[in-house]
C-alpha cells in the first residue's frame, strides 16, 4: 500500500521540546494523547492501541441523557462551556489576504449558521483533501444559508499557497498562526496523535481523493514553526453563539463526514 511521504524537514519532530501549554478556561477540557510506541525512523507506520472513539459531541444547555441519534452522540457532560462562542469571539485571526479579523465577525452572531472547519495546517496533504471536499460542498451549504469557514495554522501567505494551488475560495479561508482557537477548543496535539493514532489510517480509504487534491501540492505551505504540524483539527457548527455540534479529529485525516454536518445544519431552521 502506498504511503504519504513525510517531508525531510519534518523527520526531526521527534526531537522537538514539549509544546508550552496554555491552560484553557476552567470549564474546558483537553484529553492528552496516549504515548505512542514509535521507532526513530522516518517511515510512517501505525501502531494500534485502545483509544476513545471519535464521537461528535452535541452541546446543550440542559443536562442530557444517554439518548442517541443517528447523527450526533449526546454527551452526558459537555467538554465545552455554553459561552464558548464568546470566549472564541475575541481571538484575532487573519484573512488569507492578511487582514486581521476577530472570530466573532466570521458569521452572523445572532442567528447565522456556520460550519467552522479547523484544518491542521496549510501544508498538510490531508487538509488539502478536506479543503477540496469543502470547496465541492460549498454550493450546497450556500444554498441552505450556511456559511463555511475554514481555518488553518500558518501565516496568511501560507494560506494563499493553498488557495492558489488547490484552488480554494479565499473569502472563507483564514489563518491562525498562533493556534489560539485550537488551544481554546482543546484540540489534540502531539506526535502520537499525528502519526500513530489508529484514526489516521482512515485516510487510506480516501487515497484516490487525496491524490487528486494534492496534484498541485507544495511543502512550501508548511508553517515555519515546525511544531505546528503536530496539531490536529476539528469541526464545529454554530447557530449564532450557540454551539450545535463539536468534533475533535482523533488523528491526521480523521475528518467529520460532510454529509452528516449538512444534515445537522438542515435540522436547524434558518431565521
Amino acid at each position: 500500500m502506498a504511503l504519504i511521504a513525510i517531508p525531510p524537514q519534518l523527520t526531526t519532530l521527534q526531537n522537538l521540546p514539549p509544546r508550552p501549554f496554555t491552560a484553557p478556561p476552567s470549564k474546558f477540557s483537553s484529553t492528552s494523547p496516549p504515548t505512542p510506541n514509535a521507532s526513530s525512523t522516518s517511515t510512517v507506520t501505525f501502531s494500534y492501541y485502545p483509544t476513545k472513539s471519535a464521537n461528535p459531541v452535541s452541546v446543550s444547555n440542559t443536562t442530557s441523557t444517554s439518548r442517541r441519534s443517528s447523527l450526533v452522540v449526546r454527551a452526558s457532560t459537555s467538554p465545552f462551556s455554553p459561552n464558548i462562542a464568546d470566549t472564541l469571539g475575541d481571538v484575532k485571526i487573519f484573512t488569507a489576504a492578511g487582514d486581521p479579523v476577530f472570530f466573532k465577525d466570521l458569521w452572523d452572531p445572532n442567528q447565522g449558521i456556520a460550519v467552522v472547519a479547523l484544518l491542521r495546517h496549510f501544508g498538510c496533504p490531508c487538509c488539502w483533501e478536506l479543503a477540496s471536499s469543502l470547496k465541492e460542498a460549498k454550493p450546497k451549504f450556500d444554498a441552505a444559508g450556511v456559511k463555511l469557514v475554514a481555518i488553518g495554522i500558518g501565516t496568511p501567505n501560507k494560506a494563499r499557497i493553498l488557495a492558489d494551488r488547490l484552488p480554494f475560495p479565499m473569502d472563507c479561508l483564514y489563518a491562525d498562526p498562533e493556534r489560539k482557537a485550537y488551544d481554546i477548543l482543546g484540540l489534540y496535539y502531539g506526535f502520537g496523535r499525528t502519526f500513530f493514532n489508529p484514526a489516521s489510517a482512515k485516510v487510506f480509504s480516501r487515497f484516490e481523493a487525496l491524490q487528486k487534491a494534492v496534484k498541485n501540492y507544495t511543502v512550501e505551505a508548511t508553517p515555519d514553526d515546525r511544531s505546528s504540524v503536530l496539531q490536529q483539527g476539528g469541526m464545529f457548527v454554530f447557530k449564532g453563539k450557540q454551539l450545535l455540534y463539536a468534533r475533535k479529529d482523533e488523528g491526521t485525516g480523521d475528518h467529520a463526514p460532510l454529509d452528516d454536518i449538512f444534515k445537522v445544519c438542515c435540522k436547524v431552521p434558518v431565521a
